[in-house]
């Protein structure tokens, strides 16, 4: 199992909760994992295909709006392909920023244009908290409705200390390249 995909993982993960079509899945991802996990259709689309064949999650048609949806349900070998990816040890945590990236070159741009990335990405964390202090009031209102919602409200929680932490380095890292912080 270790060599697996994440992908199948993260997308029963999303179907342990609730059935889904892929559109859904992406749409989740882009919201909720968007912190911490991202996918593309294209690899959305063949993996739920694969779980499928592999007997991990069933699909239905559904015709709503003269429309044909694709639904996904988890199946119980999905439920326990999960369950036992979710005792493994983590593999790895990984941090890529581009921001930093760049930062790092920045030497051959200059101050100017880094101070430009870093404002830029204080702006994208000061939006992105705002959403995830939002999420955080929902979560901790429901958190007793189910379960669930304890684990999601941890994962706000870290992307959360994380931001904050990030808006930090902003300012420090402003304050460095205005010769401020020395």
């Amino acid at each position: 199992m270790a060599t697996e995909k994440k992908i199948d993982c993260v997308i029963l993960g999303l179907l342990s909760h609730e059935e889904l079509t892929g559109y859904e899945i992406k749409k989740r991802m882009d919201t909720a994992l968007k912190y911490f996990w991202s996918a593309s259709y294209g690899s959305i689309y063949p993996t739920l295909s694969d779980l499928v064949e592999r007997g991990l999650a069933t699909k239905r048609e559904d015709i709503e709006n003269k429309r044909n949806k694709l639904i996904y349900t988890i199946t119980d070998d999905g439920r326990k392909y999960l369950k036992e990816w979710l005792t493994l040890p983590v593999e790895k945590d990984e941090l890529r920023y581009e921001t930093l990236l760049k930062l790092f070159f920045g030497n051959e741009q200059g101050t100017e244009q880094a101070l430009l990335h870093i404002k830029a990405f204080e702006e994208k964390i000061q939006k992105e908290l705002l959403y995830l202090l939002g999420v955080e009031k929902i979560l901790k209102d429901c958190v007793g409705d189910d379960t669930t919602h304890k684990y999601y409200l941890l994962t706000v929680m870290f992307g959360i200390k994380t931001y904050n932490t990030y808006l930090e380095w902003c300012e420090e890292a402003k304050k460095i390249l205005t010769n401020n912080g020395e």
